[in-house]
């Protein structure tokens, strides 16, 4: 009678034992010669392995990235936006916060990310007086740190002024007729300071009005005008800056009653 063949014993295949210390090998290689110029965050570095996760694809319910949303971020790992508290927020508002973390903590300014860009809000007593659009001492301390910032960035940016709903108050050497102008100039003051006294380019600054629509609070107290009684700093994003002079709305680009065109 024939004997048995011995039961197959079942393991790896010897080579794989060679191609598994290979791989090792190759990625301790370009783990080693893969220096950033800057630290990678652990953040940063989840945003970019989650492609490979499958967090992000063309699946329902998944988290597709739009080409703008790709632009925005660029192909640096200094563009990632970085993940805080579940939020993800850009890297640009991440280094104004980190300029600002004194004035943050003591309820000085309100920085927030829109779509139209980051907003820098001065908002409280510290900044103007009651019907007055003179910046503070306090005010223009802020605005030379805002300017420092806009140094870095190749943004334009808008100055939004905003009033309380009381304009009894009539400073020494002011007069508005109403929120309008007063707003107004308090946004405009505030950008003649960057200009003039920063040297801020004056073709990437722009001013607007709000005067005492768009309240933060409408509990009327002193405490809640203060708030409203306020001027934002918006460093626009990129398809958010300007369009140019020479896009215009008129027909042929005419100006009407003239046959003059627009430059």
């Amino acid at each position: 009678m024939a004997q048995k063949c011995p039961p197959c014993v079942q393991k790896v295949p010897e080579y794989m034992s060679t191609y598994g210390d290979f791989i090792t090998l190759l990625l301790c290689f370009f783990i080693a010669i893969y220096q950033p110029p800057t630290p990678v965050k652990v953040s940063e570095m989840r945003i970019m392995l989650s492609p490979f996760q499958g967090s992000r694809g063309i699946m329902p319910g998944g988290n597709t990235l739009s080409k703008q949303k790709l632009e925005d971020m660029g192909l640096t790992v200094e563009a990632m936006p970085a993940e805080v508290k579940g939020k993800v927020q850009s890297k640009e508002k991440y280094q104004v916060k980190q300029i600002f973390e004194d004035e943050i903590k003591k309820k000085k300014i309100k920085i927030t990310e829109e779509e139209r860009g980051i907003v820098i809000s001065l908002i409280g007593d510290g900044y103007y007086a009651p019907g007055s659009a003179k910046l503070t001492e306090q005010g223009r301390t802020i605005l030379t740190k805002i300017s420092d910032v806009l140094g870095r960035m190749d943004s334009y940016t808008r100055i939004e002024g905003y009033a309380d709903d009381e304009m009894t108050a009539r400073p020494q050497g002011e007069f508005y007729e109403s929120a309008w102008e007063l707003a107004a100039q308090r946004a405009i003051n505030a950008l003649r300071f960057l200009e003039e006294k920063n040297d801020v380019p004056a073709e990437k600054l722009s001013a607007a009005t709000f005067g005492k629509t768009r309240q933060l609070t409408q509990s009327g107290t002193p405490e809640a005008r203060a708030l409203n009684r306020r001027i934002d700093v918006i460093i626009l994003s990129g398809k958010n800056q300007t369009r140019s002079y020479k896009d215009s709305a008129l027909p042929e680009g005419r100006v009407p009653q003239t046959e003059t065109s627009v430059p």
